[in-house]
């Protein structure tokens, strides 16, 4: 057992595999955990693919990363002897690591079943709180409490996007994220094309090179000029644009987290997913969002993530989006 004493602080880690949005939400946790508690060290397990989201995280000493399986790093993970292991993902792979590693160990209230009544008999039986603040929830034992500030990211020096390279100012255009995980979470593109149309100021598109064959169909559909950056700029570069936008028009995903990071207005877009999963931005103490979804629509939540094609074929809960009241959003701001 290794011996706590002045020169050995608390170690702890944290555990939260994916996704991006998800990564982002464990931050406040993170912070408040070395704020408040006099001496302590914060390792970081998660998968290769997020670990630039914790890397560059100030509170957070060393990062693990894992491809596909823990026994990547289980040898490395077990010579740190933690004196805590907090699970804020609580699947069957951080049950099978808090088991091998045989440490002491908290996790969060994942809510599943309220989840299965929500989508599937459209009973709410979710608790009225953010996800982040049941991630508290696996501290409370150790005295940390919520800061009342929003999460972290931090975008490296190099990652800062000069606006003049793309003849931009700074609060002076809006920034489209126009993918998610999941189509059903989507705009299709022949509405984003006809919000665009509903905006003034100049637009730039973000998004991953999974969305570039929908960014081509959404500047070929338009008839005004605006600024692709789909597929050219890695995460935190396209976090910078987001950052020095005027507002961000996005959906239910990764950037609408890392935005709530930031002070940015936002138009959340709502399709097959409802906040009263506990997902939306975490901003407990100044909200600068809005919130845009078909109301009393009875699919709706269709599921818990997404889908690739709406169940009901219709995709009413994107078809029926009020473009305009999204555009005006913005110029409210």
């Amino acid at each position: 057992m290794r011996k706590i004493g002045y020169f050995c602080p608390v170690k702890i880690l944290f555990v939260r595999f994916s996704s991006i949005g998800d990564v982002v939400l464990t931050t406040p946790v993170i912070r408040a955990v070395k704020e408040q508690m006099n001496d302590v060290e914060i390792h970081y397990l998660t998968k290769s693919s997020f670990q630039s989201i914790v890397a560059p995280n100030p509170y957070v000493s060393k990062v693990y990363s894992i491809e596909k399986s823990i026994d990547e790093v289980i040898d490395d993970l077990k010579k740190e002897e933690y004196d805590w292991v907090i699970d804020l993902h609580n699947n069957i792979r951080t049950k099978g690591l808090k088991s091998k590693l045989r440490r002491p160990s908290k996790t969060f209230r994942k809510l599943n079943w309220e989840k299965w009544l929500l989508v599937n008999a459209k009973i709410n039986k979710m608790p009225d709180i953010h996800v982040v603040d049941r991630y508290f929830e696996a501290v409370t034992h150790l005295g940390v409490k919520p800061d009342g500030k929003p999460g972290d990211f931090i975008i490296e020096s190099g990652n800062e996007v000069n606006l003049d390279d793309w003849a931009l100012k700074e609060k002076m255009f809006v920034a489209i994220a126009i993918g998610a995980q999941h189509a059903t979470k989507c705009l299709p593109t022949e509405k984003l094309i006809e919000l665009i149309q509903n905006i003034e100021l100049p637009v730039v598109l973000i998004g991953g090179p999974s969305d570039e064959e929908k960014a081509n169909s959404i500047v070929a559909g338009l008839d005004k000029d605006i600024v692709n950056t789909v597929g050219q700029l890695n995460l935190q570069q396209s976090a910078s644009l987001v950052k020095q936008s005027k507002h961000l028009i996005t959906h239910d995903t990764g950037m609408m987290h890392i935005a709530s990071c930031f002070d940015v207005s936002m138009s959340t877009v709502w399709g097959n997913t409802v906040p009263e999963f506990g997902m939306y931005p975490y901003q407990p103490t100044q909200k600068t969002y809005t919130i845009h979804q078909v109301e009393d629509l009875k699919c709706r939540p269709c599921s818990k993530i997404g889908s690739e094609t709406c169940p009901k074929k219709h995709f009413d809960c994107m078809m029926q989006q009020k473009v305009e009241a999204i555009a005006e959003g913005v110029g409210e701001k």
